[in-house]
């Protein structure tokens, strides 16, 4: 059983071929390990492997959010140009705030690695006190990308009144503005 004080993560992998065990999810395990790289503070992962279905992911978000009290929401896939990527249009339905500056710089980071992250249409948003964020599906490519955001989630969460997210600074360094 976790503290009260625990964090929830939902972590969501959107893909067809994982939900119907036609391959390992390797997306889901990678956003597992990077949060257990970064944080100190107590935590509890709340995974899902889930198709490539706008309606589901809706439900799913939703489900995580409002019923399991997930205060950060991170999925893995979905997020590309072919017509069953609808991730970021199932994120933008059931956010109340969008936060735009998490896909872009998400690109801008993933751009200096492959040509092709111009495709990626990663996004995220606030429901209710939770963050949402839409990661690529390669491992790689998680890690690439949460380093570049995950800076401004504690605080990001902090101001929302989620749950407080604490990180060791000598894997990744958070900003929070100094009190006066």
């Amino acid at each position: 059983m976790t503290s009260p004080s625990s964090a929830r993560i939902g972590i969501v992998t959107v893909s067809d071929r994982a939900s119907r065990g036609e391959y390992e999810d390797l997306g889901g395990p990678a956003i597992h390990a990077t949060f257990a790289d970064y944080l100190t503070s107590p935590w509890e992962a709340v995974t899902r492997v889930i198709p490539d279905d706008r309606a589901g992911i809706e439900e799913t978000l939703r489900e995580l959010v409002d019923d399991e009290g997930c205060d950060l929401v991170v999925t893995t896939g979905g997020t590309g140009p072919a017509p069953r990527d609808v991730t970021p249009e199932a994120t933008e339905s059931v956010v109340e705030k969008p936060m735009p500056g998490f896909g872009e710089l998400m690109r801008q980071v993933s751009l200096q690695y492959v040509p092709t992250a111009i495709l990626s249409r990663q996004t995220a948003g606030i429901r209710g006190k939770a963050l949402i964020i839409n990661l690529p599906g390669k491992p790689s490519a998680i890690r690439q990308c949460l380093d570049a955001v995950f800076p401004a989630v504690p605080y990001c969460l902090d101001l929302t009144g989620a749950a407080r997210l604490e990180s060791d600074p000598e894997v990744i360094q958070v900003f929070r503005p100094k009190k006066k």
